[in-house]
């Protein structure tokens, strides 16, 4: 068989060599065993898929396996500055694995790479969405010119903030957006449904989520009542023993603890900062244990991307409310003419839950775009793994930190960090015209603030080849972006524009602005569901046959038939559009003509 296929593939070419497993290995030596007409092409410092099987000494040892092979090496890159190509070749020159080479290049000089230094990684996002702003004013530069690279997926979320609150489009390649991604969307389903127990999508998500043995036939059963009553499903959830849906004794006591469990979280929202209550809400709903307990690389993805989102939380509650944040939450207490609003009151200094959800809801508002508008011209973001074989003319590569990149997990021996060092690698020769690297002095892991040293590769970079900020970045964002932005939004010469500093009345004032959207203070949504107290329409308690009544969803119709005693009287009411259905007259809501 082998004498077979070996006649069969009398020359063999191989791609990408250094990316072969042993497998591939030991399949292509079999098969080139007879005639050794093989040829193989491959770059051994751009070898980064250790963790896919992938084998660097496949293509290191290569001369070894065929003593007389000949070598032609392709240094010449047709994509790079000077400046570009001569630092990656000093990063890659501190590998002891590899093959001999010099990469040069004819194209011009070039900028220095640029480094960023930032506080936090909220503000790392700042500075780099700042940056393009900037440089597209400066050069017209499209979106589509810029890419963000990050060593994992979970460090795409301040980055997508950042560029949001600039209106800045991105597009997450090889991935889906931070808030998107399936365990987020679970845990922020859990958060909704503690600030608005009525929020019926979040309800059927979370459920059985951890699995908690309630089937979705159940969940359809919930779900029809709640249509039939014109009442949330949280509402019949609470009121299992009202509605005949045929679930046994042992579901509806999951289904109780349930509902307890969301009442619990929904009394602590004023109480509890938001970062406080999400990582209880993560814990005791059984989410992060889910998660950490799933040890493959994709599990271990979502367990980062849960860590992530409290680490934003954590972020958002060390920070204080800018003075236009105040303002903004004065103007929505007043325009719903809230008094006495003692869990307003109670919470004016906390930054609670219900607080951080409207932020990413008003940012995330893009994301319902349809796809032809979202996949016009935007920043790319993705992983350095993903980018591999890409090129653009501008690169910013983020989270350069020991512990990060270099991973934490790459650190055990010299090989390991060789391969990151490829990874950088990669990464930097991504860039046509200028490459930006940045870190931060400080970064929130399991919710605790972790103070950050920048990443060994950048010292590994000849001084002469970098260009190391001078602006502060509280300076750099406030003093241009500001500037900018103002000057983008109001597009009428004639309106006296607001400067630096300005109150948010005063801006308010200059440019009758509107919030996007109605926002809703904790206590209007919480209803009287999250207090546990019934509903009262004891105004349906004296319907009579054959009475004519009103009901919002389905219109007019006439009492057909009543069963039971108040208040589980049950009404069979025949609409005109809808035909007959049988309502619960405490829930039913309805009006008599």
């Amino acid at each position: 068989m082998l004498l077979k296929y070996q006649g069969k593939f009398k020359c063999i070419l191989v791609d990408e060599y250094q990316d072969t497993n042993f497998s591939q290995y030991v399949i292509i030596k079999q098969l080139a065993a007879r005639f050794q007409n093989i040829c193989v092409v491959g770059d051994d410092a751009q070898s980064i898929y250790a963790f896919r099987g992938a084998n660097i000494q496949n293509i290191l040892n290569f001369e070894r396996d065929y003593p007389d092979l000949k070598t032609y090496k392709l240094e010449q890159n047709y994509r790079s500055t000077k400046v570009i190509v001569e630092a990656a070749n000093h990063i890659i020159a501190n590998n002891k694995d590899q093959f001999k080479k010099l990469v040069f290049t004819e194209n011009d000089e070039g900028s220095k790479i640029k480094v960023m230094n930032a506080n936090t990684d909220s503000e790392e996002g700042q500075k780099v969405a700042n940056s393009i702003f900037a440089a597209k004013n400066n050069h017209q530069y499209f979106n589509r010119d810029f890419a963000i690279l990050y060593r994992t997926n979970a460090q795409s979320r301040s980055m997508e903030e950042a560029l949001r609150r600039l209106n800045i489009p991105y597009r997450i390649y090889g991935g889906i957006s931070f808030y998107q991604r399936k365990e987020i969307k679970d845990i922020l389903g859990y958060f909704r449904l503690t600030i608005n127990s009525n929020d019926d999508a979040s309800l059927s998500r979370i459920i059985n989520y951890p699995l908690r043995g309630i089937g979705q036939s159940t969940v359809d059963k919930i779900n029809v009542a709640a249509a039939e009553h014109d009442i949330s499903m949280f509402t019949v959830c609470e009121n299992l023993k009202d509605f005949n849906l045929g679930i046994n004794a042992g579901i509806a006591g999951k289904i109780g603890e349930f509902v307890t469990k969301i009442k619990s979280y929904s009394l602590q929202l004023g109480t509890k900062d938001a970062y406080d209550l999400g990582n209880h809400i993560a814990v005791n709903s059984g989410l992060v244990k889910e998660l950490y307990s799933d040890k493959t690389p994709e599990g271990v993805s979502r367990y980062e991307n849960i860590q992530e989102l409290l680490n934003g939380l954590k972020d958002f509650v060390e920070h204080e409310r800018t003075p236009q944040e105040n303002e903004l939450n004065d103007l929505i207490k007043e325009s719903l003419a809230i008094e006495g609003d003692t869990l307003f009151e109670q919470n004016k200094e906390l930054r609670t839950l219900d607080e951080f959800m409207q932020e990413i809801t008003l940012l995330t508002d893009r994301d319902t775009e349809d796809d032809d508008e979202r996949e016009a011209d935007k920043v790319t973001m993705m992983t350095i793994h993903a980018a591999k074989g890409l090129e653009f003319k501008n690169v910013y590569i983020v989270g350069l930190e020991e512990n990060l990149f270099p991973s934490q997990l790459a650190l055990n021996s010299r090989t390991e960090l060789e391969e990151e060092r490829r990874l950088f690698y990669v990464a930097v020769t991504r860039a046509e015209i200028q490459c930006t690297l940045s870190y931060a002095n400080t970064r929130y892991r399991y919710g605790n603030l972790i103070y950050c040293e920048a990443s060994r590769f950048i010292d590994e970079i000849d001084e002469k080849f970098l260009e190391y900020e001078v602006v502060s970045g509280a300076k750099a964002f406030n003093d241009n972006v500001f500037e900018k932005m103002r000057n983008s939004f109001f597009d009428t010469p004639s309106k006296e524009l607001p400067t630096k500093g300005s109150s948010f009345k005063e801006i308010k004032k200059g440019i009758d602005f509107t919030p996007p959207k109605k926002l809703i203070s904790v206590n209007a949504r919480l209803g009287n569901v999250n207090t546990g107290k019934p509903i009262d329409l004891a105004l349906n308690k004296d319907l009579k046959l054959g009475d004519v009544i009103l009901h919002e969803k389905f219109g007019k119709g006439s009492v057909q038939g009543l069963e039971g005693n108040w208040p589980e009287t049950k009404a069979i009411i025949q609409f005109e559009k809808f035909g007959q259905k049988s309502l619960l007259l405490k829930y039913a809501k309805l009006q008599k003509e």
